[in-house]
């Protein structure tokens, strides 16, 4: 993590050769996350794989750490309390194409994820993310594919993030989201509060 200097996180890193390296020569990664536990969790994971760890609590301080290094490999929630991860990943665009990112959602926002994909992100993960998820994730070579999950969705899960993805098209707003699903406001409302079911 940023408390570490370089040469304390290479120290760690496991041995290979660039062949067998699924990091290769640049294993620097930025993780942008506003929950400080998950991140600081997700960070010292990341270390233990051989990555070198920067670490960004907010729109503003991953814009800031991306102008300063852009890193190689990038995971970035989407929803930070300062506003969207989207603008994370267009400022490590605008300085770096070769970047890896992977974006977390946390609120089965399947819409913006599929724009982070759009803008470069290799792909997304439901949070809370397994380490060896994002690592797999990070990793993959292109063309290949995420392996389809042993349990699929529920019902309840897939007709969850139906609605938060038509709530996300209408900006948020109740009103006309209620209206395009064609459900009262109230429970509409009940549903938004509640967690994603499993």
């Amino acid at each position: 993590m940023t408390e570490n200097s370089p040469s304390e996180s290479n120290a760690r890193r496991p041995a290979g050769t660039a062949a067998n390296d699924p990091l290769g020569p640049d294993p620097s990664l930025l993780i942008v996350d506003d929950d400080v536990p998950f991140l600081r969790r997700l960070a010292r994971a990341m270390e233990s794989r051989g990555f070198t760890v920067d670490i960004a609590a907010s729109v503003a301080e991953g814009i800031a750490k991306s102008k300063t290094a852009p890193p190689k490999y990038a995971v970035i929630d989407l929803r930070l309390g300062d506003g969207n991860g989207l603008d994370v990943i267009e400022a490590i665009r605008e300085r770096r194409d070769d970047t890896k990112i992977v974006v977390l959602t946390g609120y089965g926002n399947i819409a913006t994820a599929v724009t982070a994909v759009k803008l470069g992100a290799l792909d997304y993960l439901s949070k809370p993310a397994d380490a060896d998820d994002v690592f797999n994730a990070l990793t993959q070579r292109p063309g290949e594919k995420a392996e389809v999950p042993e349990n699929p969705m529920s019902a309840d899960r897939v007709r969850w993030e139906h609605i938060q993805r038509v709530y996300e098209n209408c900006d948020r707003n109740v009103s006309e989201t209620a209206r395009r699903l064609n459900m009262h406001r109230r429970t509409l409302q009940r549903i938004l509060a509640k967690r994603a079911p499993k």
